[in-house]
């Protein structure tokens, strides 16, 4: 239908308008000026309505428009009204052609998605997140968005001009909008459960028992990262040499391009063997997968993209050794330079401990009769806060006189003026703003300067110590007196003082930060930057001095390598990891296999990532973060729990069922280290009997029954196993660990085991750190004491300036070192005490109704804590007065509560 519109009579004339006559033909405007024809798309209109007479504005590309009057203001409804009809059905027409275009591409991306749908169905394959990422990223940008789209196909007029049968175009719609990751997560469901019936015969025999659903899920799952989560017995070995044989039997991947890593030789050498049985168990005879070691392999691809193999002397990658050239390099730095010599012993004497946080109360070593808390000085002063233990072990490290008076000698009856510290024979008194007992302190107050009665006085703060500049105006006004520093190493310590950080510890945080900072990939500036960037409540002037000692001890490191021609461990992890990232080397391997994966520093992490960074490449990392307790060699457990961060999206799967503990030991290990929040969940359960208690714990009255205590419980197993009332180990023994927190402990182990019980148990001491990986019948833990297990000493601070955060959870590692010991048992754990050096581990078990402490001969024990310290407990003494109480921790606290009427007070078993 054809429309016209032209301007009236009057119109044209009193607007002095050209003649015109417009026509609306099909989809298009047709215009006639003055007999000029002008041909222009609906859109170029622009009508004017205005009393009494409309104008028109037709847009020209590339020229003026044209502007027309005389219009009827009815005419011009007219207009409008046709117009709006018009370009309503010449939008919905284009829709139709859009949707077209959508529909046809939408066809295109679901064919593409089919087809690899197919194709993984064809192969048996997992259809990885990789490809997904791929196909997703394939998806094309629609012409009409969602709601545009339904509005067509909603439409009845429009859904009738469409191509296509409706039902069909509905369902590619429905398809389209789909959740697609969810839908393929269903599909690796459905593909999981076909190849659990496929593969049973090889998932059945390819161990010595049938994988669970736990562990076949994990061998079939081949997603492009896969973490396995496996709880302590559950059997992660096993799930890794099935998963490699079941990837060379369904053709997945050929042997030659596996890999399986671990942490050591002896961990490598049981890995190779325990794959060489699996295979030879389903036929793959003569089929080897290679397991090494994440150095060896590191060395192999450095020589390969180098053309030389580096060298790595055994005292870089051996604990021991290593910690032993250190500590020449050390000694020999000493020789050379005084200067060196003085500043080692001023930080191990002076600046051994670090500050508390700014408001953080008085971390006591001692207490005295009323329950006060205090350090000593290295000349044996008891000091109230640790800042001033600082300055006065500063000041006798320099060879300063000096007199410090604590607060509560303050002479309140003559008001007499007494500063923190008095130097005699100079006319100069120093008072210090430490925090108080409960923490608080001007944390930024400035300090003064004067004069009282003719004496030089000088205030210095929390905030002048923690940067350093204490010292430094301190030493200015000692100077001023004519005072000489003289920082001396060869200067002897008084009896009675504080004990200083002994050189092995300070060797040995030396050598966990090399290990960091080169696991990091860090050099000095980088440390300097993190220590400019710590908040100004650390003790950044210890800090900076531990690096001042770093440089030099460092390069020393690194010449003593450079001498033999070698490189270190770290060196040697992340030099291989830059060849493969650089594209100098290319990995062989389809599927790197990782265990003990908790353990994993950022060295390794680094090198398994670039391992796999080729499209098509699996990581199947293994590991438990429960039992994460190799921070101190340069494992970070952040690896393993920020595991998606670090390698991408992929599948985090659990092994939770375990072989080795029964329920009751799951229950209470469990709940014990996932206190921590910071550490993956489990569900830790198992159908292993169990045969009596699973913890028992034992009370002696003093240290030196330990060893006899232990004796006595091995003799009474002996008798249960003499008298049928438990079984029999697997070989006709029972294996025992005694697990000590230390080689030390190795002491608590009768030496007399073999002869009394070798015919029926066999005893073995391991340290707790050794034990992991390792199972027995019975463990027995003989040294449960207060600060020993745990090891209260937190991680030195000085390590952020190396590594990332450490964890925040109080003694988080120790908490992951004890349940290690706890599910080494397969049967039951028995641990041993002293009276008033409870571990606060056992005192936590206890007070979670776990166990109860006893006697050897089963009586139960009860102890009231210490108020001072927190740490003794209250015991029964006897003295030239009479009986009186007091806390076990004497001298070390010498709290004694009130007397009262009945000495008797407290009644405590002490065991024998």
């Amino acid at each position: 239908m054809t429309y016209e519109w032209a301007p009236s009579h009057w119109g044209q004339r009193l607007t002095r308008s050209p003649h015109w006559q417009l026509r609306l033909a099909d989809e298009q405007l047709v215009l006639t000026v003055d007999g000029q024809v002008y041909h222009a798309p609906l859109d170029a209109l622009q009508v004017h309505p205005r009393l009494p007479w409309a104008r028109l504005t037709l847009h020209r590309e590339g020229h003026a428009p044209l502007t027309l009057g005389g219009l009827s203001a009815a005419s011009a409804r007219g207009l409008v009204s046709a117009l709006d009809a018009r370009r309503g059905t010449q939008r919905q027409r284009n829709h139709v052609a859009l949707f077209g275009q959508a529909h046809a591409a939408i066809q295109r991306w679901l064919t593409q998605v089919q087809a690899a749908t197919d194709l993984a169905d064809e192969e048996s394959l997992w259809l990885t997140h990789e490809q997904q990422q791929a196909l997703l990223q394939a998806r094309p940008t629609l012409p009409l968005d969602e709601e545009a789209l339904w509005a067509v196909f909603d439409d009845a007029g429009l859904r009738s001009e469409l191509e296509g049968d409706p039902s069909v175009i509905e369902e590619a719609l429905m398809l389209w909008l789909a959740d697609w990751p969810a839908m393929w997560a269903r599909r690796n469901e459905a593909h999981q459960a076909r190849e659990r019936i496929a593969s049973r015969p090889l998932l059945d025999r390819v161990e010595s028992r049938p994988l669970t659903d736990e562990q076949a899920r994990a061998v079939i799952c081949f997603d492009n990262r896969v973490q396995v989560v496996a709880a302590a017995g559950s059997g992660k070995t096993s799930t890794m040499v099935a998963k490699a044989a079941y990837a060379i039997e369904r053709g997945l991947v050929a042997p030659e391009r596996i890999v399986m890593l671990a942490f050591n030789k002896d961990a490598a050498a049981e890995l190779q063997a325990r794959a060489d049985r699996a295979f030879a168990r389903v036929g793959l005879d003569g089929v080897r997968v290679e397991a090494r070691t994440f150095h060896a392999l590191g060395r192999h691809i450095i020589a390969q993209a180098t053309g030389r193999m580096p060298q790595v002397p055994d005292w870089a990658v051996d604990a021991t050794q290593g910690f032993h050239r250190l500590a020449e390099i050390i000694d020999a730095l000493k020789d050379r330079s005084l200067h060196f010599r003085t500043q080692w012993d001023m930080f191990r004497l002076v600046f051994g401990r670090d500050l508390p946080v700014i408001g953080g109360a008085l971390d006591a070593e001692e207490w005295d009769k009323d329950g006060q808390g205090y350090v000593r000085t290295l000349r044996g002063e008891r000091a109230r806060s640790i800042e001033e233990c600082v300055i006065a072990d500063w000041l006798f490290y320099s060879g300063v006189e000096y007199v410090y008076a604590r607060r509560d000698a303050f002479d309140a009856g003559t008001d007499e003026y007494r500063p923190d510290f008095h130097y005699p024979g100079i006319a100069l008194h120093h008072d210090h703003l430490a925090p108080d007992l409960h923490g608080r302190a001007p944390a930024h107050h400035e300090g003064r300067q004067g004069t009282r009665h003719g004496n030089e006085r000088i205030e210095t703060t929390s905030h002048q110590l923690r940067t350093g500049e204490l010292f430094v105006r301190l030493g200015e006004a000692l100077s001023r007196h004519g005072v000489v520093l003289d920082p001396n190493p060869d200067r002897a310590l008084p009896e009675g003082g504080a004990t200083p950080m002994p050189d092995t510890e300070l060797i040995g945080l030396v050598r966990t930060f090399i290990s960091h900072a080169k696991s990091n990939g860090l050099g000095m500036q980088d440390m300097v930057e993190r220590l400019r960037r710590l908040p100004d409540d650390h003790f950044k002037h210890r800090y900076r001095l531990f690096l001042e000692l770093i440089l030099p001890i460092l390069e020393g490191w690194d010449d003593a390598l450079v001498a033999e021609g070698g490189i270190d461990f770290e060196d040697m992890l992340n030099q291989a990891a830059e060849h493969l990232e650089q594209g100098r080397y290319v990995a062989p391997f389809d599927l790197v296999m990782a265990d003990e994966f908790q353990d994993a520093s950022r060295a390794r992490a680094r090198l398994c990532r670039a391992l796999v960074q080729a499209p098509g490449r699996h990581l199947f990392a293994v590991g438990d973060d429960w039992q994460s307790i190799n921070r101190f060699a340069g494992a970070d457990v952040s690896v393993m729990t920020g595991f998606v961060a670090w390698f991408g999206q992929g599948q985090v799967l659990k092994l939770e069922q375990t072989f080795r503990c029964p329920q009751a030991l799951c229950d209470v290990s469990s709940a014990f280290v996932s206190r921590n929040p910071a550490q993956i969940p489990k569900d830790v359960h198992s159908v292993t009997p169990a045969y009596g208690a699973v913890l028992q714990a034992f009370q002696v009255a003093s240290r030196d029954r330990l060893a006899g205590a232990v004796e006595q419980y091995l003799q009474q197993l002996h008798q249960q196993l003499m008298s049928g009332q438990v079984p029999p180990g697997r070989d006709g023994k029972v294996s025992v660990f005694v697990l000590g927190r230390y080689n030390a402990d190795r002491a608590l182990l009768p030496a007399t085991w073999r002869a009394r019980h070798g015919q029926l148990m066999e005893v073995s001491f391991l340290t707790a750190h050794r034990s992991k990986g390792a199972e027995a019948d019975y463990v027995i833990l003989p040294g449960m004491l207060d600060r020993r297990f745990p090891n209260t000493r937190a991680d030195d601070p000085v390590l952020t300036l190396a590594m990332p955060d450490s964890d925040p959870y109080p003694l988080g590692e120790e908490r992951r070192l004890f349940y290690v010991a706890l599910t080494r048992a397969r049967r039951s754990v028995a641990m041993f005490t002293v009276q008033g050096r409870r571990s606060a581990f056992l005192s936590e078990l206890v007070n979670d109704g776990a166990v109860r402490v006893t006697s050897m001969a089963g009586e139960t024990i009860h102890e009231q804590a210490c108020p001072a310290c927190r740490v003794g407990v209250i015991v029964p003494r006897s003295g030239p007065y009479g009986a009186f109480q007091s806390c076990s921790g004497y001298p070390r606290c010498e709290y004694k509560p009130p007397r009262t009427a009945d000495h008797a007070g407290l009644r405590t078993v002490a065991g024998a």
